[in-house]
Order: C-alpha cells, then structure tokens, then sequence
C-alpha cells in the first residue's frame, strides 16, 4: 500500500485534533473530488512500518484519533495493509478513535449489495472502526454547511452500534465537544 500524505494536527475529518492518513488508489474517481492525486495507487510513498511509528508517535493526549482516508481506504489493494495496522493501533490506544471515509456504501461493505470492496478482511476492518462516513461524493450534493462530509448523500455511521443492532445507526455528535467549539 502507498500512502499520499498525512496530515498531522488535523480538525477537518472528525471530531477534535486528529492524525489523518490518505491512502492512495481509488476507483471511484468521483467528479470534483478534492483529492484526485491520490486516485494512483503508486502515488506518493509506500506505508512502512516507519510510517507506522510516526503516526502512533502522533498520539499525543490531545489527539483524539486517526482517519483513515484517500485516495479509498476499502479498495481491495488497501485493506490487507489496512488491518493489521488498525489493530496494532487499536492495541496501542484503546481510547482513541478510528474514522473512515469510503465511496463505497454501508451496504456494499457488509456484502448486502454486490461491490468488489468486499473481501476476506472486510468484516474486521469495519469492526475496528468506530465512525464509517460511507457513500461516494457526488457534485451536485456538495454542500459546505454539512460537518465532516462533503455531500447530502454521504452518511456518518456508528459503526459499532450498527454492527450490535444490524441496522445503520447515524453517528451523534459529541455535544459537549459540539458546544464548545460550534458556539
């Protein structure tokens, strides 16, 4: 797996200050996408452990998480160096939070709607997170206003609680982190 960047002190993809990994190759290649360099899967440098180190050394108390996105963390070139990279960060930071964003859909990744996104490592991979911001971007939906999303179609999933419940339950924002910082 390549990685395009990463992007450390973020507050664009998800709550709070958060180390943000763009993994390269994407399929979708969707119009207006705001990171089309990363569409290549041999964009940018190959994700070492390294890499690893530099992110985990990332994790300061005042970071909240990482997020995982792209080019498309769930292609199927992706996931095999995704996962055991998530456990060991799940091992290592049993308090911090895993955010993904995926053109693929909720229901393509758990294998209820045909995609070539489903693989052997699917169903862990999306265990380990906790927030899934699924669904393509798409143009004529983009709208600024939305908070952690780039168009209306896109959907925050907490993971977890739609895993226990079998149904998607929308992710709910923090209000005291909302409050403090949305006033």
């Amino acid at each position: 797996m390549h990685f395009a960047a990463i992007k450390f002190n973020d507050i664009a993809n998800g709550p709070g200050v958060r180390t943000s990994l763009f993994v390269s190759g994407c399929t979708h290649r969707c119009e207006g996408c705001f990171n089309a360099v990363a569409w290549d899967f041999d964009s940018g440098e190959p994700f070492t452990s390294e890499t690893e180190e530099r992110i985990f050394t990332s994790m300061t108390p005042f970071v909240r998480g990482i997020t995982l996105l792209g080019g498309e963390p769930m292609e199927p070139e992706n996931q095999p160096a995704l996962l055991p990279f998530v456990r060991r960060f799940r091992d290592r930071f049993p308090d911090k939070t895993v955010w993904c964003y995926s053109g693929y859909t909720w229901e393509q990744l758990n294998g209820h709607e045909p995609a070539r996104c489903r693989i052997p490592e699917t169903p862990e991979l999306l265990s380990l997170l906790d927030v899934l911001v699924d669904g393509e971007f798409i143009r004529a939906l983009h709208d600024v206003t939305l908070r952690f999303r780039g168009s209306s179609n896109q959907r925050l999933i907490d993971v977890r609680a739609s895993l226990r419940s079998g149904t998607v339950c929308l992710w709910r924002d923090d209000p005291l982190f909302a409050s403090h910082f949305l006033t």
